[in-house]
């Protein structure tokens, strides 16, 4: 399911708040976008740098339910690096509690649309997928340039 179509299938929908106290109700699969290359058992661990920020440490490790997140998070991890690596999906599994992503869960649209969650704790990589359809150049360009702008502004603020 496409985020577009997740948006749509919410409308009229009550969203349940994903917590690291109530979050047994979530399943996957799961999937997390990055460049860094990988090996199925291997674990993502929170600590490590930011893709997406220059010097900056992150404290949990994301991951969403739907596989478009996964794809911006494998694009923009890819373009914020410089060009350098490839983008890569990989299929996780938690290993402790997680929550919904709060810079994403309710703010352009009510509730967590695009089914993406923050744990302190490491995930387990169980797979990578081979094949998937990135988004069109223009529309990555277009992403890009809205960071840029939020950059430039100090509005590309991390709750993390």
């Amino acid at each position: 399911m496409s985020i577009a179509e997740a948006i749509e299938a919410s409308a009229g929908t009550e969203h349940v708040p994903v917590t690291f106290d109530s979050h047994e109700h979530v399943e996957g699969p799961f999937f997390h976008g990055t460049r860094a290359e990988f090996a199925v058992g291997d674990e993502l661990v929170p600590g490590r740098s930011s893709n997406y920020h220059e010097g900056r440490v992150a404290n949990h490790v994301y991951f969403a339910a739907l596989l478009e997140p996964a794809i911006w998070g494998a694009e923009l991890a890819v373009a914020f690096g410089d060009g350098e690596g490839r983008e890569r999906i990989y299929v996780v599994e938690p290993t402790g509690p997680f929550e919904d992503d709060p810079n994403v869960t309710n703010k352009r649209f009510p509730g967590n649309v695009t089914r993406s969650y923050r744990s302190p704790h490491p995930v387990r990589i169980v797979g990578e997928l081979e094949r998937w359809e990135g988004h069109p150049p223009e529309v990555l360009q277009a992403m890009l340039d809205n960071l840029a702008d939020l950059r430039a502004k100090g509005l590309d603020v991390i709750e993390d």
